[in-house]
């Protein structure tokens, strides 16, 4: 497996935000975390890719109280939960954030170039812009165009593109359909199965179960901090608990 994560808790004060958590990706796939508001999605992407911090393992303080963290985390075969999150990053496992956060005063082409900050060869540079703009020709067309000002499908096309300019070898999406409308979100979760065919493996996040399911190699249904299903779209739909209680079909 690419990636591994076992036994996975996080807890802030006496609030527990995720449960034991354990599921797994392999390489060109395309798996899917899937869930209601609150259910702990994003904490789970967070501790995956350092962003919820690991320091000492057991406990710190915060402004929120006492965060405790237990479990692990691999990828390719090594432990990465102890490790901060520039150096998660550099091995390949890049975080496309929720509500896309561009750095909104620059062009979209330096918000991309700023996306390959750890890749020091310029012509794997220059040929990755190239697959961006292929992949997203609305980017090209408005290189020179202030980030900030663009539409939110656009800025969520921006936020895919930063990343691949990192060299994912494992590329976390995050709530990618979050305030677009529906035709958006089609366009956009089509770009997503265009990068998985590209070859990056994707780890996606995302409450629109019904493309998700559509598209996703495998899927992990997570409810209040626990994950209590897994498989294909398919075979989740036929269990109707799963989908009347924790997916709202």
């Amino acid at each position: 497996m690419l990636l591994e994560v076992t036994h996975l808790t996080v807890s802030y004060d006496k609030a527990m935000l995720l449960n034991d958590i354990s599921l797994a990706v392999d390489r060109g796939e395309l798996v899917s975390l899937v869930g209601p508001n609150g259910a702990g999605k994003s904490t789970t992407l967070r501790a995956i890719t350092g962003l919820v911090s690991w320091e000492k393992r057991i406990k710190r303080r915060s402004a929120k109280g006492d965060i405790t963290i237990k479990g692990q985390v691999t990828f390719e075969g090594e432990r990465i939960d102890q490790i901060p999150a520039h150096l998660i990053v550099k091995r390949g496992l890049i975080h496309c954030p929720e509500r896309r956060r561009p750095f909104r005063e620059m062009t979209v082409i330096d918000n991309l170039k700023a996306g390959a900050y750890l890749v020091n060869d310029r012509t794997r540079t220059e040929d990755n812009l190239k697959t961006v703009y292929d992949l997203f020709p609305v980017l090209r067309a408005r290189s020179k165009q202030i980030s900030g000002t663009l539409s939110g499908g656009e800025q969520q096309m921006l936020a895919i593109g930063r990343a691949i300019m990192s060299l994912p070898k494992l590329l976390c999406i995050d709530e990618p359909s979050t305030g677009l409308a529906p035709k958006l979100r089609s366009e956009v979760f089509a770009k997503i199965r265009e990068v998985n065919g590209l070859g990056i493996t994707v780890l996606l996040v995302e409450q629109e179960v019904s493309m998700v399911f559509k598209m996703a190699s495998r899927n992990y249904v997570l409810s209040s901090g626990k994950i209590i299903a897994e498989g294909r779209g398919e075979e989740l739909l036929q269990n109707e608990v799963i989908r009347k209680t924790y997916l709202g079909l």
